[in-house]
């Protein structure tokens, strides 16, 4: 005869059943929560193009790309995690009023540069951005926009994978390096935001903050944890 006072077996099963099943969705928030807020993107200069009226982000890298006679072009330096939400240069892209004081050369072509440091937010720790400025390069008709860019705005310096690191010394050091999620540094990432090419803007293989292979394991036997507990209290009834 079963003890009066107490609770009935199948009521304490299903209490045990409920509590690994809350332990397992817990853990695996948890798990969920650390692989995705530990980045909050990375510190580059991007590169855009102008289209007459607004920017888009440019597809290849300034070393790439040769542009023509009239073209408007912008660097924008800013922490983001890809092209998807990368800042935009804080000017227009207006060839005629970043180039209506350099007249036109036969052999010759202009280039519209929108050149912008960015805010003192996006700085690396002890430097201060130097303001915006537009400059109208004006190069020979073979030459890329990076050669364009050094034109007016030495020096520029570059990573041994051709990623554009500074402009006219800004920043002084550091190169596409990755921003933690609590504002903190992380040495440079190994794929890093323009790692392609000087300027393109994706982050390569987990470089959007996205879990990675081994989180989702961890997540998967959890969450089978809690299956087989399920299936455990179900065969003792």
């Amino acid at each position: 005869m079963r003890p009066t006072g107490g609770p009935a077996p199948h009521r304490i099963r299903s209490t045990a059943l409920s509590v690994a099943l809350l332990l397992a969705v817990a853990a695996a928030s948890t798990l969920l929560g650390a692989g995705t807020a530990h980045a909050a993107g990375y510190r580059y200069w991007s590169f855009w193009e102008g289209n007459g009226k607004n920017w888009e982000y440019a597809t290849q890298g300034p070393s790439l790309v040769r542009p023509d006679d009239g073209t408007v072009q912008g660097f924008r330096f800013a922490v983001s995690q890809d092209s998807k939400d990368a800042a935009q240069p804080r000017r227009a892209p207006d060839f005629g009023a970043i180039c209506a004081g350099t007249p036109a050369e036969d052999g010759r072509k202009r280039v519209a540069l929108v050149i912008d440091p960015g805010t003192a937010a996006d700085a690396p720790g002890g430097e201060t951005p130097p303001a915006l400025r537009t400059a109208c390069a004006q190069v020979g008709p073979d030459a890329s926009s990076a050669e364009a860019l050094a034109s007016v705005a030495k020096p520029l310096r570059y990573s041994s994978d051709a990623l554009l690191c500074a402009i006219s010394g800004y920043p002084a050091a550091g190169c596409g390096d990755e921003v933690s999620g609590d504002g903190g540094e992380k040495s440079p990432a190994a794929s890093s935001p323009a790692s392609s090419d000087a300027g393109e803007g994706d982050s390569g293989d987990g470089g959007d903050g996205g879990p990675s292979a081994g989180l989702l394991v961890g997540i998967g036997a959890v969450l089978l944890l809690g299956i087989a507990a399920v299936f455990r209290a179900r065969r003792r009834r």
